[in-house]
């Protein structure tokens, strides 16, 4: 239903100004049967009403009639109404000699003075009088008892009905076991993978277990983002004409259950419908832009924390859950315009009780992430993983601990067993841990009794304080980690300042030394655009010289060497337009 009083707040409204046939036009282009319902007269215009909506519903149960029965979801032409009514209707027609019924004014408050102004006061007088509310109400003020007959009774009211609290209707997703979509793991960062292919997997079969109550949500980006496994579950929703060519890997089905358009704020409202009335899903999109999206994320973010806080009678809904892949450090053919992490900042900024983060370090870690993201409720998911091979570190047994912690340390990159460590390196996001990974490998080479402690964080939230966010770390552990003295070297996948704002009142705060994005990039190699934004290896081996006082003399000569790394591999990239093989396949020598 199209709703046409004519303005909105200080404008006339562009599709209330154009003829009815353009109008009409319009909407039989987006595939409608447009009705229209004109007037001004509230007696004929509820008539009137009555009648359309009547036709409407009667064309609509016609149309699920034949798809059921005979099995064809060929493409109907929905109805619709189109609703022409003065903006303000019935309301004052005039307030101090300025038109108000059928103007912009209608959306201010009519009438501004009536306290003060005497006049103003007997006119919301007549103005509420003449909707005759002694006809309407009882002399103890209750609704008359005709009119409360009218009323629905038990799930017809809109407050409950079971499809406006789609927790009533929720069916749990019969998920397959995620640990056997494991990838296998001989040695930690030995082998490359796409973590996102492996996840497709996965989904494949989450599709066929649930054909009607999962769907895949996707900007024509399910096959480049590697999830194409899902296609052989079920293809893509697609109503309009075909031709022969489509039948070669365009993978179209009129029952199709990957919703793909190249709109993501039409794709989140899809989601968002989807999931408010029990169903479950994911969106997978680019990470630099899943931002069109950012205002409807903040809406439902803020739906859902109402609903948890203040409506005890809501039910639970299938969570939001939110892909984000293509990432940032891999857009060696896309470029600046494709770089832009800064999505988590803005999740951040949503109530503690709704929103969780995960950036998965390999594939096995996003199996068990989206396994527990799928299985959760009220909440808004964002899991960060590129689709491009990468290094695989943990075992499924090492991933699913590491995961259920959310923080840990990786005894195996770490050199401090036993003893306090000279210097913590963490990370977050697949490159970070990687480069983060390849410092510690040059370290470790340079000087042979640093002690080194190396962190990796799944769950971003954990780096909150515990009373700040549900996942948060007390400070006890959080001190465990990081130490109450020495210096952190973190590399991380987004901005540096997100980092400091979550951590910003913990005890070693100033000495946490975060790498991150800063807004610097082009068509780069990989490794290229890592050491412009200073989160390569080389740099943080850099830093670790510059901020550990044993090293302070001793490492001059190494540091000198890692300058002369930067400068050779960029020269190398710039020649070549690609990394050196080294850079390329490297793998942890231990």
């Amino acid at each position: 239903m199209l709703h046409l009083n004519g303005y909105k707040i200080a404008n006339p409204t562009i599709l209330a100004r154009i003829p009815r046939e353009e109008l009409e036009a319009l909407l039989t282009g987006y595939g409608h049967k447009p009705y229209f319902v004109e007037g001004d007269d509230p007696d004929t215009m509820h008539q009137q009403m009555a009648a359309t909506l009547e036709r409407c519903i009667g064309e609509i149960r016609a149309i699920q009639q034949h798809a059921r029965e005979r099995n064809d979801a060929t493409r109907p032409r929905w109805p619709m109404i189109v609703l022409r009514s003065p903006k303000g209707w019935t309301g004052p027609k005039e307030v101090d000699g300025h038109k108000v019924e059928g103007s912009w004014r209608a959306h201010q408050v009519p009438v501004l003075d009536p306290v003060t102004n005497s006049k103003s006061l007997k006119l919301v007088e007549h103005w509420l009088r003449s909707y005759e509310p002694e006809s309407l109400f009882d002399e103890a003020g209750r609704l008359v008892e005709e009119l409360r007959e009218l009323a629905p009774e038990g799930a017809r009211r809109i407050s409950a009905n079971p499809h406006a609290n789609g927790g009533l209707l929720c069916k749990t997703l019969d998920l397959p076991a995620f640990r056997d979509y494991a990838v296998a793991v001989k040695k930690p960062a030995g082998s490359y993978t796409s973590p996102t292919e492996v996840l497709g997997t996965f989904l494949r079969d989450v599709m066929r277990n649930n054909m009607t109550n999962f769907r895949v949500f996707g900007p024509d980006e399910t096959a480049s983002n590697k999830l194409t496994a899902i296609y052989e579950a079920s293809e893509k929703t697609w109503l309009a004409q075909t031709e022969a060519s489509d039948a070669d890997g365009g993978d179209l089905a009129t029952d199709g259950r990957v919703m793909e358009m190249l709109s993501e704020h039409t794709l989140e409202g899809w989601f968002e419908g989807y999931v408010l009335t029990g169903r479950h899903g994911l969106f997978a999109t680019y990470e630099a832009f899943v931002h069109v999206i950012d205002s409807m994320f903040n809406q439902h973010a803020k739906w859902l924390e109402k609903a948890k806080r203040d409506l005890g009678w809501r039910q639970p809904v299938p969570s939001i859950n939110l892909l984000i892949t293509s990432l940032v450090w891999r857009q060696d053919h896309n470029g600046f315009t494709h770089q832009d992490p800064g999505f988590l900042d803005v999740v951040t900024n949503k109530s503690p009780d709704v929103v969780r983060i995960y950036l998965p370090p390999d594939a096995n870690c996003l199996l068990s992430v989206a396994d527990h993201c799928l299985r959760s409720r009220d909440y808004v998911n964002v899991i960060v993983a590129d689709k491009q091979p990468h290094l695989q570190y943990l075992d499924m047994d090492a991933a699913v601990t590491h995961c259920t912690k959310g923080i840990g340390i990786w005894d195996w990159a770490s050199t401090d067993q036993g003893v306090e460590p000279d210097v913590v390196i963490a990370c977050a996001g697949d490159i970070a841990t990687m480069e983060a990974l390849a410092a510690v490998e040059i370290l470790k080479a340079r000087f042979a009794d640093l002690k080194i402690r190396f962190v990796n964080v799944v769950d971003l939230f954990r780096l909150m304080p515990e009373h700040a966010h549900p996942h948060g770390l007390s400070s006890r552990d959080f001190d465990s980690l990081f130490t109450t003295s020495k210096p952190v070297i973190f590399n991380f996948h987004s901005y540096a300042s997100l980092v400091h704002k979550l951590t910003y009142n913990r005890t070693n705060h100033d000495n946490l030394h975060v790498h991150g994005y800063h807004e610097k990039g082009n068509i780069n190699t990989p490794l290229e655009l890592a050491i412009i934004n200073q989160v390569d290896r080389f740099s943080l081996a850099i830093d670790v010289i510059d901020r550990v006082p044993a090293l302070r003399g001793v490492g001059d000569h190494a540091k000198e060497w890692l300058r002369g790394q930067i400068i050779e591999h960029l020269a190398y990239a710039h020649a070549e337009g690609i990394d050196k093989e080294e850079i390329r396949n490297w793998t942890w020598k231990g």
